[in-house]
């Protein structure tokens, strides 16, 4: 008897093919962040997940006594004797030292990546979440070099008119600092509602400074948002915690890899 007929199985018939898998709507937010403001200019930027103090907060113009430090609740690591104090990094921003370090201006890059914050999980809260930083440093860079930037990364970003303004705020690590909302437009041109969706301004002096660079030869802009945030508004989705289920009724409505 054939051996295929042993067991039943005909092997002359073609095999099943592996379903393919679909991007995470995080991973395609970040790629569409990157390609945006690449067409502008901008390169990517990265910096390690487990930071040191002097990265984190020093360098960004946020000393151990300084009140600032209460926005961000931190994951500190089990401290090694001799040794500077290391921590999940709480935000984006410490590349911009390390880049600076490393790289004379001008310099335009966009730093996506993971960071984690010790806090209260909710719809719109979570202990990991993924940001993503801007700088952009010349000669004459202004608030305006920023509004421009941001409107061009919005309106491509949404695929639709929108408008953004500007809110006096407070950061350390810039001056001035502004929040900044985005601004939905209608069929008549006017905007439905104002959201909030990242912080901004202009890099302060002694972030400069502690990136190597003469405060008083160059200037630029900082900012940042949550990727998470940006996919939820695009997206329409409600709970931030959905994006990390793990639950493929979710992912695949996204494209198949």
């Amino acid at each position: 008897m054939d051996i295929r007929e042993k067991l039943g199985i005909d092997v002359t018939l073609p095999g099943k093919a592996p379903e393919r898998g679909h991007m995470h709507p995080v991973t395609l937010m970040m790629r569409d962040i990157g390609t945006i403001f690449g067409d502008m200019g901008f390169s990517l930027a990265d910096g390690p997940e487990i930071e040191t103090e002097h990265y984190n907060f020093d360098a960004l113009n946020i000393p151990k006594d300084h009140p600032a430090r209460d926005m961000w609740d931190t994951f500190w690591l089990k401290d090694k004797k001799g040794l500077e104090r290391l921590l999940l990094r709480t935000h984006t921003s410490p590349v911009q030292i390390r880049y600076m370090e490393e790289n004379e201006p001008p310099i335009r890059i966009i730093v996506p990546g993971k960071v984690f914050r010790y806090e209260a999980t909710d719809a719109t809260h979570e202990t990991q979440f993924y940001q993503f930083e801007g700088l952009m440093i010349g000669k004459n860079v202004s608030m305006a070099n920023l509004k421009g930037v941001l409107s061009t990364f919005f309106e491509r970003l949404f695929k639709r008119p929108m408008q953004i303004r500007f809110r006096p705020s407070y950061f350390p690590f810039t001056e001035p600092s502004v929040e900044i909302d985005i601004g939905w437009v209608n069929e008549k041109g006017k905007v439905e509602k104002w959201i909030e969706v990242m912080g901004a301004g202009m890099v302060h002096p002694e972030v400069l400074r502690a990136g190597g660079i003469d405060p008083d030869e160059w200037q630029g802009f900082a900012f940042g948002g949550g990727v998470d945030r940006f996919v939820m508004l695009r997206s329409g989705i409600p709970d931030v915690r959905t994006l990390y289920t793990g639950d493929l009724r979710l992912i695949k409505q996204f494209p198949i890899i």
